[in-house]
């Protein structure tokens, strides 16, 4: 992607601010459109300013998308990696560690996640590539911890493994989505809610 000499933006704002605005709606409205579904006029709008001087500042959509996707995957996949790594006595189990690693790494900004599970992505495009690449890390670590859960439960079946894997992925989005609808909730209540459900169920467990 190409970048302009950073210059004063409209309406006498520094252009880094302006680009930081501009990145904030697009991540937004990427995440709750999609990509297919975002035009660059919709985020020109929110932002105010025109069209063109978005084209000037990022070029065309897939650069603005990646402009987009690459912080946010950078971020959760580093809140993923770090929360995998906290092996503290007194620490909550790995997944609960997880799923508070990635509410604090979305706070503010929840529709991100779904700049990287974005099923309208072109087929083949730069920007499914760059996804793609941010999904199979955070899905490498998602199968290493699925797998050591299983090996501690007895299991070692790899079909286990790789179910667990996707079921994972399912539950992630499901808890967003549902986070996303209920602004209200911190981190830290998402992270109780979870601890409570996970309890429940192993309550229920037949085994």
């Amino acid at each position: 992607m190409t970048m302009l000499p950073t210059r004063a933006g409209t309406k006498g704002m520094p252009r880094a601010e302006r680009e930081r605005q501009v990145l904030a709606a697009a991540t937004e409205e990427f995440g709750r459109r999609g990509y297919e579904a975002t035009t660059m006029a919709t985020v020109a709008a929110r932002v105010g300013v025109t069209k063109p001087l978005l084209h000037q500042y990022f070029g065309s959509k897939q650069d603005l998308f990646l402009g987009c996707l690459e912080p946010v995957g950078d971020r959760l996949l580093k809140a993923v990696r770090t929360a995998m790594a906290d092996h503290d006595n007194g620490a909550p189990p790995t997944p609960l560690r997880v799923l508070r690693a990635l509410f604090d790494a979305l706070d503010g900004q929840r529709e991100a996640w779904f700049v990287l599970y974005d099923p309208s992505l072109p087929p083949g495009s730069e920007a499914a590539h760059r996804a793609a690449h941010y999904r199979d890390a955070i899905d490498e670590l998602a199968a290493s911890g699925t797998a050591d859960l299983l090996r501690s439960t007895g299991s070692d079946d790899p079909l286990d493994a790789d179910a667990l894997k996707y079921a994972w992925r399912g539950l992630c989005t499901t808890l967003v989505r549902w986070w996303i609808e209920h602004p209200d909730q911190t981190p830290g209540a998402m992270a109780a809610r979870c601890a409570r459900i996970f309890a429940t169920a192993r309550a229920v467990d037949p085994g």
